[in-house]
């Protein structure tokens, strides 16, 4: 081949490169957009969110703790962190008496003392398992900016300081080990010391001071005490903070944390939310049910008061329950004692009578149990608390059916046992509540009615009224009566005034005896 051929051949492919070359460049550039997102942070988004799922409204009983730094003084109750800060609490008298003046011993000297040194994961999520809850979990920070997980936000965290343990981490994988759900609870909304801007008031006139002086920071602002330190790892555990970096990188921050480390199943909110501002509140929603939709779960969001619209969170009643049958679900926080939230010497315990009661009253009405227990510092649930529960536990065993995946009838029941209205102002009134025989209580499952006396009748014969003619919806005719827990045969008969029962000469339960009622 001549010299020409090949100069010819080089130039066609020259050319063919350079057509491929301006092919690629006059390619379009497609843009990809960024993934959508199920929610944004409005309300109108959120209510998207069923609020309470079938899991939820199924598993009707939960467990969880107030521990903490609050656990080792042990005196009062989980308020010590605020209260011994005021010269008029006998918190103030009893931690000067014990530990010194404030400026020796601040409520951050507690830290080291709590050490969870008996703490065993697996024993407390037997434990909350035996007693028959199908959910679990802490308080993940109560007001006294303590947090009870790994946390990379702030020093003063259960894995860094403390116990040096990750509470959270450990609990949740024992509670998924036994197929439980996860609840983690967050009071933090108080923390923050909204009081900081303001001059700081002498301490030498606390005394004068009632108990809503700085009601909306956990901690008061009096100088020369702890809360007003500016040092930069102390702010952290008093809040003193500037309000617009405490909202987004404290309280917004360390709910995400807990989201992304644990995957809760449950995210609760005490008081105070509504002092966080709206934007954080809804981001906080979004943010969880997003993460929620990428695992594939189904979660639940609670609140108490008006914090957050019902449209896509499930409203709480602290202490107290509803008084009559609510079409959607709700919840009861309820601690084991009738008195502290945390561990306090000489702490009374009720009865599983009564614990029981307030779970089927509270099942009844289309509620859930959220029931605190309080470890001592060390980490051990006090005997008489495990027995309450294990007692629970016990009562389950036989009755669970009547409990769990159960929906309302249309009564929740009967009987001269009236509760006042649900809220914590009447929490004393709901203490002083005692149920009897003559109080029932319904829930349904399918064609199955279940009765729930609250108490064993003295008498042969029981006429539940419900049934009374006129009173009973159509659809609720019998095809035959039992006694769970029993062999015996249950006499039965419908008159104008109820269904009448005759109970066995053996007891089942002393206070709280199931009939199974098939429906036709």
């Amino acid at each position: 081949m001549k010299i020409s051929g090949y100069v010819s051949i080089l130039f066609l492919l020259i050319l063919s490169a350079c057509k491929e070359a301006k092919k690629e460049e006059a390619a379009p550039v497609v843009e990809t957009e960024e993934p959508k997102v199920k929610y944004e942070a409005t309300a109108q988004s959120l209510a998207e969110h069923r609020e309470s799922p079938q899991w939820f409204e199924d598993a009707k009983f939960g467990i969880y703790f107030h521990w903490g730094v609050y656990s080792v003084p042990a005196f009062g109750d989980e308020w010590y962190p605020r209260h011994m800060h005021f010269k008029n609490k006998r918190e103030y008298a009893h931690h000067v008496k014990t530990y010194g003046e404030l400026s020796e011993f601040g409520y951050h000297d507690f830290v080291p003392m709590f050490k969870a040194e008996k703490f065993d994961a697996e024993q407390w999520a037997d434990l909350f398992q035996k007693a028959g809850a199908k959910f679990a979990g802490p308080v993940a920070e109560h007001h006294d900016g303590f947090s009870m997980w790994d946390s990379d936000i702030t020093p003063w965290n259960a894995a860094d300081k403390g116990p040096k343990k990750d509470i959270t981490g450990l609990l949740s994988k024992a509670l998924k080990a036994k197929g439980m759900k996860m609840i983690t609870t967050f009071h933090h909304a108080r923390n923050l010391q909204r009081y900081a801007d303001s001059a700081a008031v002498s301490f030498d006139n606390v005394k004068d001071l009632d108990r809503n002086a700085f009601w909306k920071s956990h901690y008061p602002f009096f100088e020369g005490t702890p809360p007003t330190s500016t040092d930069p790892e102390l702010r952290y555990l008093y809040g003193h903070l500037p309000p617009d970096e405490w909202h987004e990188k404290v309280w917004l921050g360390k709910v995400k944390e807990v989201v992304d480390k644990y995957q809760p199943d449950i995210i609760w909110f005490d008081s105070w939310l509504d002092e966080i501002p709206e934007q954080y509140r809804y981001e906080m929603a979004a943010y969880y049910l997003n993460e929620a939709d990428k695992w594939g779960k189904e979660v639940v969001i609670v609140r108490k008061q008006d914090d957050l619209p019902l449209d896509f969170s499930v409203d709480d009643l602290e202490k107290s329950r509803k008084n009559r049958l609510e079409e959607k679900s709700w919840m009861t926080d309820e601690t084991i004692s009738k008195g502290s939230w945390c561990y306090t010497e000489n702490l009374k315990i009720k009865s599983t009578a009564d614990l029981v009661h307030v779970l089927i009253d509270i099942v009844s009405k289309n509620g859930v149990l959220l029931l605190n227990v309080s470890p001592k510092s060390d980490g051990t649930i006090p005997e008489d608390q495990q027995k309450a529960l294990l007692g629970i536990g016990e009562w389950l065993k036989v009755y669970g059916e009547s409990i769990y995946g159960t929906r309302p009838w249309y009564t929740y029941g009967e009987g001269p046992t009236k509760e006042p209205e649900g809220k914590f102002e009447n929490n004393e009134e709901f203490l002083k509540i005692k149920y009897s025989y003559k109080d029932a209580r319904y829930t349904t499952k399918g064609k199955t009615l279940y009765a729930h006396l609250l108490g064993w009748p003295p008498t042969k014969t029981i006429t539940l009224t419900s049934f009374a003619k006129g009173e009973v919806p159509e659809g609720n005719e019998i095809a035959n009566v039992t006694l769970l827990g029993s062999d015996a045969e249950i006499k039965w008969e419908m008159t104008d005034k109820g269904l009448q029962l005759t109970l066995p000469a053996k007891k089942t339960s002393e206070f709280a005896p199931v009939f199974k009622i098939e429906r036709k």
